[in-house]
């Protein structure tokens, strides 16, 4: 799937980097524009596998609270990530969730602390640990509960001659539209576009996100790309002009997650 992705991106960035870049920049903004910032807090966990268990349950636990904030108008979604495909050194849980305000989404956090759960034995046991504080301005969701659907991550590094706004336009000219088509069709429940809120890695680091419905929706991620590419066989910059691939990420994870 990586690669496939991976190819597929690289090819439309072709194509939308020698259109866009040939375009006067009022045509290339007309349909997509940025959304109000979206603030998500990204709690990750290396817990040790005997203690999963009591992951779980610690999990539902809070989801009580999550529940409260979410009704009283705090945060607009939340959830818990189990990763799918460990690496020996990473993260194998993270609970997060998202608010249209940073004092909505600190105001969750602050409520963790007061409660003592942030210091409960799962994650007294947790042999890692990184909180992660991010902002989008291109998303889009399904209002619902999801449980034991798939997070699909892939996080990139712009290289330092990259222009200030490849983000964005990467946002307005693929990842967008793509992401739409697939969210009109059921195929993804969620998607955003995410850079760091607060900067604790390497400034130019992005991140497309989306929660597909099912397995076969990873699968429809993929086709969708493959059908775009065959679709618009332009000749352009690639991504590898913007993008230090070396850099290059994704994450599959196990997902439960509410949206209002």
């Amino acid at each position: 799937m990586t690669k496939n992705w991976m190819r597929g991106i690289a090819v439309m960035c072709a194509m939308v980097f020698g259109a866009a870049w040939c375009m006067p920049a009022q045509a290339q903004t007309a349909e997509i524009k940025e959304k109000p910032p979206l603030y998500s807090y990204v709690g990750n966990w290396a817990v040790p596998r005997s203690q999963w268990g009591e992951m779980d349950k610690t999990t539902a636990d809070e989801e009580k609270r999550l529940q409260k904030a979410m009704a009283a108008g705090s945060i607009v979604g939340y959830g818990n990530d189990m990763n799918m495909v460990h690496q020996a050194d990473g993260f194998t849980h993270d609970g997060w969730w998202s608010s249209m305000s940073m004092a909505g989404l600190l105001a969750v956090l602050e409520q963790a602390y007061k409660s003592g759960s942030s210091t409960s034995p799962v994650y007294s046991a947790a042999t890692k640990h990184e909180d992660s504080i991010l902002v989008s301005r291109f998303y889009n969701w399904h209002p619902g509960t999801y449980k034991d659907v798939y997070t699909h991550v892939s996080t990139y590094k712009l290289k330092a001659d990259a222009s200030p706004d490849a983000v964005e336009m990467l946002s307005k000219s693929l990842f967008v539209p793509l992401m739409e088509k697939l969210l009109a069709e059921g195929a993804i429940h969620e998607y955003e576009v995410d850079t760091e809120a607060i900067h604790t890695a390497a400034p130019g680091t992005f991140s497309l996100v989306y929660i597909a419905a099912n397995a076969e929706g990873l699968d429809k991620v993929n086709a969708a790309v493959r059908d775009a590419v065959k679709a618009n066989p332009m000749f352009g910059p690639t991504l590898n002009s913007v993008v230090d691939f070396s850099q290059h990420r994704d994450y599959l994870s196990r997902t439960n997650a509410n949206y209002k």
